[in-house]
């Protein structure tokens, strides 16, 4: 089998006009190459699918052993590696504090393949849809959920202190946000605003800022800024942490991930169409 790659923008060749991504506050839909990448830890839920054409994808959790499948989904915080023998893949991130892990589909509370033919032919089926529509200037209108699931996914009830951290995180995740200064904000002792913000999102504070920091790179991709200058932009002090931190979450350099960026159509719901 030839070594794969994995999802999220890389090299490679493949079909210029399927290739696509809509990024939304709380969820990403990705629809394009393939690139070779070392093991990836994401801060979202993943859910992985093939195209139809495609023969199954490969995916290793951690050290374990490869598994195959046409639909793969990682919790948050997993770190794992997946292979494919064709250039394209569709990939959905769900950002975890956006939904309650309890009641998400039954199909969406696993790790690893999956046996639900209706929601693959439902994503590729939704994948169709937006290559129509992604001459348009934004998918303003669309109802992502109800796109890829059928149905809007449950939110996760949080704590309003916490709910007001992650809402100035995702506001600006390039600000230099401590732990610290989050607890002053919320009327928190350090100690207590870490132990609750673990209980309310299942994450580490730590873990979860640098996920949103990675995850915004995403907005850049299509950019014509240097990587330095991207590095800054994103909030990291200087490009050798960018680079360390990037390919930590997404198992890529910086470089080969905006390289592969390049003739992808980008529908921002903050920031707009570029192709």
């Amino acid at each position: 089998m030839q070594r794969s790659n994995t999802t999220l923008p890389g090299s490679g060749a493949g079909q210029r006009g399927e290739r696509l991504m809509w990024l939304t506050h709380q969820r990403v839909f990705y629809a394009g190459l393939l690139g070779a990448a070392a093991e990836r830890t994401m801060g979202g839920y993943g859910v992985y699918v093939s195209p139809a054409v495609a023969p199954p994808n490969r995916l290793r959790i951690g050290g374990g052993a490869w598994q195959t499948g046409a639909l793969f989904v990682v919790p948050p915080q997993v770190p794992h590696r997946v292979e494919s023998a064709h250039p394209l893949i569709f990939n959905l991130l769900i950002e975890s504090e956006s939904v309650d892990p309890s009641r998400l589909p039954d199909y969406l509370q696993h790790c690893g393949p999956v046996d639900a033919p209706a929601f693959v032919q439902r994503m590729r089926d939704a994948h169709t849809h937006l290559l129509a529509l992604s001459g348009r200037q934004s998918f303003e209108g669309l109802e992502f959920d109800r796109l890829f699931f059928g149905e809007d996914l449950a939110p996760r009830a949080l704590d309003p202190r916490i709910r007001k951290v992650i809402d100035a995180i995702n506001a600006d995740p390039a600000a230099p946000t401590s732990a610290e200064d989050c607890a002053a904000s919320v009327h928190l002792s350090f100690s207590r605003f870490l132990h609750l913000f673990k209980q309310e999102t299942g994450t580490a504070f730590r873990a979860f800022r640098a996920w949103k920091r990675a995850r915004s790179l995403l907005r850049y991709v299509r950019q014509t800024s240097t990587l330095t200058d991207i590095a800054l932009d994103t909030g990291y002090p200087d490009s050798t942490h960018f680079s360390h931190s990037i390919r930590q979450v997404y198992g890529l350099k910086p470089s080969d991930i905006v390289a592969g960026s390049r003739r992808l159509a980008l529908h921002d719901a903050a920031g707009g169409y570029r192709q």
